[in-house]
């Protein structure tokens, strides 16, 4: 199949060409058809598999395709983060490039006054945050009694954060008679109780649940982890590549991590929930630029990162649950680019890596760094960790040697990983 088989406007068709899209993603495949009939739809697929363009086109089609009055909201699309915002909206910008519907933003972090603009002007796409978007609802700037079609973008990533209340609130807002359609990774059941209530016989399409991209590599770096800093620099010293995404499980690990590489010599940014919006949209678009090749990033913040260049995804702090490691790593090979994803391991981390190779359905290799002086004492770079051991030439922690030996690949199969 192709983008040529959908029924799309011609319009839309031509930006797909511009885009270098041919064939569609498996999201995209079984997405568009239904969501082209304006059934309300329920899918489930993973970072990377296209999901934005599988209701971006639909959306876009639907507002050509039906008259209506010019400057009214006519979509609504609804994200957990600012920068995931940013994201879809560029995405609808791009897929719309020949056409003269308009779209906004609307998040918080940055003043209310340009948002209002643009809202009081007319648009007839918004891409909002769930907060903001009520406070501008509060203020009369926002007029939703048009909205013909609702997307929720990773509803149970906003369902995490809190924002279900707000949710219903704007649903209040809405006409009834709509399309809806709802896209998440997972399905807990205080959204699948949601789901019921704000769609109507959704059809349901489940691609790559539990899956990460196959296009992806992964390796296991064993390291104490007062040397995790000095291994992370031997490892990019080795990578050739204008595009590396690194994962701390903390905000100030990620000030830390992302001041040592900047002493380094690498363009480094940063992003977290402590950094303004001003900076976290600098050091997005740097990135995307390729100005900056290093990005450093918490989970929340990375949320809405979509960069088809990155190549590698470096996972500094091993994440806590095997969702939140597919999701990193699902940062690159995208839309069948090849990508690596390289975790730096403890011998504190054995229970999440064996619950990572369970949800994976397969071990993940480890190596160890041949030229890297595993014994080495801590550098002024490297971040507090237990463990540690200051003297120089210590021997490597215990069991280190133990993370990459045949006896502990026997000992998780032993545990029934498989």
């Amino acid at each position: 199949m192709t983008f040529t088989e959908f029924p799309l406007h011609e319009r839309l068709q031509r930006a797909i060409t511009a885009a270098g899209f041919q064939d569609p993603t498996p999201i995209q495949a079984a997405a568009i058809p239904v969501a082209l009939t304006g059934r309300d739809l329920l899918g489930t697929a993973q970072t990377g598999t296209g999901k934005t363009a599988a209701f971006a086109l639909p959306l876009l089609h639907r507002l050509l395709t039906r008259p209506a009055p010019a400057r009214k909201t006519r979509a609504l699309v609804l994200t957990p983060t600012r920068e995931l915002a940013e994201q879809v909206r560029e995405a609808i910008r791009q897929l719309g490039r020949h056409t003269n519907l308009r779209s906004a933003t609307v998040y918080g972090g940055v003043g209310m006054a340009p948002q209002d603009r643009a809202l009081r002007n007319g648009t007839e796409i918004i891409v909002a945050c769930p907060g903001r978007l009520l406070d501008h609802a509060a203020r009369g700037a926002v007029d939703l009694r048009n909205v013909e079609c609702l997307v929720l973008d990773e509803a149970d990533r906003m369902l995490d954060m809190g924002f279900l209340p707000a949710i219903k609130r704007i649903l209040a807002l809405l006409p009834v008679e709509r399309q809806t359609m709802l896209f998440a990774a997972t399905f807990p059941p205080e959204l699948n109780r949601f789901v019921a209530g704000a769609l109507r016989e959704p059809a349901r399409i489940a691609v790559d649940q539990t899956a990460p991209p196959q296009t992806i590599d992964h390796t296991l770096y064993p390291v104490p982890a007062n040397l995790k800093t000095a291994l992370l620099l031997k490892l990019l010293r080795g990578i050739a590549s204008d595009s590396v995404l690194i994962f701390t499980r903390t905000k100030h690990r990620a000030d830390r991590v992302a001041a040592s590489l900047t002493r380094a010599g690498y363009r480094t940014g940063v992003l977290h929930a402590n950094r303004s919006q001003p900076q976290r949209q600098l050091a997005m678009d740097a990135f995307r630029a390729g100005a900056v090749p290093y990005l450093v990033a918490t989970d929340i913040a990375a949320r809405g990162i979509d960069v088809l260049s990155i190549s590698h995804v470096i996972n500094y702090d091993i994440p806590e649950t095997p969702d939140t490691y597919i999701h990193r790593i699902g940062r690159t090979g995208r839309m069948t680019r090849a990508g690596e994803a390289f975790t730096l391991v403890t011998t504190e981390d054995f229970d999440i890596i064996r619950a990572i190779e369970r949800a994976l359905g397969e071990r993940l290799p480890t190596r160890m760094v041949d030229d890297f002086d595993y014994g080495q004492a801590a550098g002024i770079d490297a971040l507090p960790a237990t463990n540690r051991r200051g003297a120089a030439g210590a021997r490597p922690h215990p069991g280190l040697a133990y993370l990459a030996s045949p006896a502990y690949q026997a000992n998780l199969a032993s545990a029934g990983r498989r």
